[in-house]
């Protein structure tokens, strides 16, 4: 019987191997770490004594591709969020709290009213920002937009930075705009802000490891890949550390790999670079954290302030910075950013003098690969000069960005792909 041998089991790999298994294809993921899951993964952190994601994570009700994945692998009630589409915010330096509510409709009637609308703009900076619809692959979001408005600081900057893990200056303005066209554009139905309930493992990954297994596949842990064994046409063997697996005439594989990984294993193929990094700092109350500052939601956006995104579960805070290394986050010291941040996090949540009992700093170094107008160029097609081989992964062209959709997508794509040949 063919096979499919995915090798990664992170988002993108274990949402080909469900996708395969679904479809009744013999699969096999094999995982170098000793967990499934990659950069969306939860873990019991003994300093904390708590279970926490390694990074913060957002979807949106309009990511079709993951709501369709969390359905098929039957992960039960994973996500929470507001009933509408609702956006909290607070200017750290200023105090002021603002909310931005999308309305449900393709019409953005919230832009003509100032109570829903970010504050201190007018609705002629809304008509402007449409000039991203039409940027050009060499345009960055700072190149489209209007740096001068309010809307800049107080809208495109934050997007960009959460959705490209870039700053503007640097972020492909094409690639926000594919968000934008799939989420905002459709209203308030399509950008519901939402998280994983329990965490990302329980939401994401455990769910789905269990589908694969149910399915007849394998998930193998600790199986690092060291050569791909090849001849002018297809992929021949995979090498691991303890053992070699033939690829058989009609088995097919997927790479699932970061940028650096792939790069590693087959170095004729040129991703772009994975260093884009993000900071997140866990601290942990001892007590449940006040969410009034919240509204219905279980986060709220920072502005001026080192502190991006304050997520809030039980008694725990996690807050996100990303593009740490474009904005010089990663050169300071732990002891320092969290001071720092700190203070910004009892600003925004309305702690007062409130502290934290523990903390826990976790840098993701390679968070995402490039997405500058150069990076997006570079990403990788899924189809590759082998016949039995397909890429996986949020490096490859999606259409979107570097996210929990583009991941999944991706992972689709290929087993699609690797279907076909199996037929």
């Amino acid at each position: 019987m063919s096979r499919v041998h995915i090798i990664g089991a992170g988002l993108s790999g274990l949402a080909a191997a469900v996708r395969l298994a679904k479809d009744g294809c013999s699969v096999v993921v094999y995982e170098s770490a000793g967990q499934a899951g990659g950069r969306c993964r939860s873990f019991y952190d003994k300093h904390l004594e708590r279970q926490i994601d390694n990074g913060n994570h957002l979807i949106m009700s309009g990511n079709k591709a993951a709501r369709d994945y969390l359905d098929l692998i039957g992960s039960e009630e994973p996500l929470t969020g507001p009933p509408f589409a609702t956006y909290p915010f607070v200017d750290v330096k200023s105090g002021k709290r603002w909310t931005v509510r999308i309305n449900d409709g393709p019409i953005p009637f919230w832009v003509f009213d100032k109570q829903w609308r970010v504050p201190d703009t007018k609705v002629m900076d809304y008509v402007k920002a449409a000039s991203i619809a039409f940027a050009s692959d060499d345009k960055t979001v700072a190149d489209v937009v209007d740096r001068k408005s309010s809307l800049y600081e107080r809208f495109w900057e934050p997007l960009t930075l959460a959705v490209l893990n870039t700053t503007p200056q640097r972020g492909q303005a094409k690639l926000l705009w594919r968000v934008i066209r799939e989420t905002f554009l459709l209203g308030g139905l399509a950008s519901v802000p939402l998280v994983a309930r329990e965490g990302l493992g329980p939401a994401f990954i455990d769910p789905a490891v269990a589908f694969i297994e149910r399915h007849g596949g394998a998930v193998r842990l600790n199986a690092r890949l060291r050569v791909v064994q090849t001849d002018s046409a297809r992929i021949t063997g995979l090498e691991f550390v303890d053992e070699t697996v033939d690829v058989g005439d009609k088995d097919q594989v997927i790479l699932a790999l970061p940028p650096t990984r792939l790069r590693q294993i087959m170095p004729a193929l040129d991703p772009p670079t994975d260093d884009a990094s993000i900071l997140n700092i866990h601290y942990r109350l001892g007590r449940p954290v006040p969410t009034q500052a919240l509204g219905d939601g279980p986060f709220i956006g920072m502005i001026s302030s080192d502190g991006q995104w304050a997520f809030v579960r039980d008694d725990v805070i996690s807050i996100t910075t990303s593009a740490s290394n474009a904005l010089g986050t990663d050169d300071r010291p732990n002891d320092d950013v969290v001071s720092q941040i700190w203070r910004e996090t009892q600003i925004a949540l309305d702690l007062g003098d409130q502290d934290y009992e523990r903390v826990r700093v976790i840098r993701e170094k390679r968070a995402t690969p490039d997405q500058s107008p150069a990076g997006a160029a570079k990403r990788l097609n899924a189809e590759t000069d082998y016949a039995n081989l397909f890429l996986a992964g949020d490096h490859t062209d999606t259409g979107v960005p570097a996210t929990i959709e583009g991941s999944i997508r991706s992972g689709n794509r290929a087993a699609l792909l690797a279907t076909a040949r199996l037929d």
